[in-house]
């Protein structure tokens, strides 16, 4: 149990941390210290067949995606893209059939996205968010809180997108813009392990970090206390 409040990695500022170094240090809020239970219940997964060969292949994939790591002294030059490196961990996996749930504003991005996998040798299955032509009235949405006011307009409907590929029997799936909130409910319902390819940013082309890297300049506003971040 955590007697020093909640885990704060991210504020962590220590150089030899506990969870790089057998031997390091911990601030007060180091999880490695205070969550012990927590760590052995998480590896005990680990030790879980399916759980251990998928882990093991994304670590491999994690190291393959530098190159020249035997060198003496080394220093980290990655050289695989993510689209890459999503085929390759596929292949070392052995799947053979992918399924793409994708965000209709990235169609052409899903399509390019799916001749690619077609190309590395995969089967490829993908379903567009609007499958199903469901009404956004069914889970309460009233008209003038729809994208189109006064319009007919069909709900996003990961569950349904993710049953459709449970259904299928793909072995692996990619995501590819889902919305905020979408992609929690695809993640939630999909049996089989998912992974994103593109994540939605409609102002900053798709790279939301592109707001952490200028939140000392141009959104500064966002580390305002109090400011509005709805922006309406």
């Amino acid at each position: 149990m955590n007697s020093q409040g909640n885990s704060q990695c991210a504020l962590c500022r220590v150089k030899e941390k506990a969870c790089r170094l057998p031997n390091g240090i911990g601030p007060d809020f180091c999880p490695t210290k205070n969550h012990k239970k927590a760590i052995e219940k998480g590896l005990e997964e680990y030790r879980k067949p399916e759980c251990k060969e998928f882990a093991r292949m994304a670590s491999l994939q994690e190291a393959e995606g530098y190159a020249g790591r035997h060198a003496r002294a080394y220093t980290l030059h990655p050289v695989k893209t993510r689209v890459q490196e999503i085929c390759e961990f596929a292949q070392k996996m052995g799947y053979k059939k992918l399924g793409v749930a994708f965000c209709g504003g990235l169609h052409s991005e899903a399509r390019a996205l799916t001749e690619i996998l077609k190309a590395q040798g995969f089967e490829v299955v993908s379903v567009v968010c609007k499958a199903g032509c469901t009404p956004k009235e069914l889970i309460g949405i009233k008209d003038e809180e729809k994208v189109f006011v006064g319009k007919f307009e069909p709900m996003c409907s990961p569950i349904v997108q993710a049953m459709i590929l449970n259904e299928e029997k793909t072995e692996f799936n990619i995501l590819v813009g889902l919305c905020v909130g979408h992609d929690s409910l695809f993640f939630k319902y999909s049996e089989a392990f998912t992974t994103v390819f593109i994540t939605k940013d409609r102002v900053l082309g798709h790279n939301p970090a592109a707001a952490l890297y200028t939140s000392r300049s141009y959104y500064r506003r966002l580390l305002r206390p109090g400011f509005d971040v709805s922006g309406d």
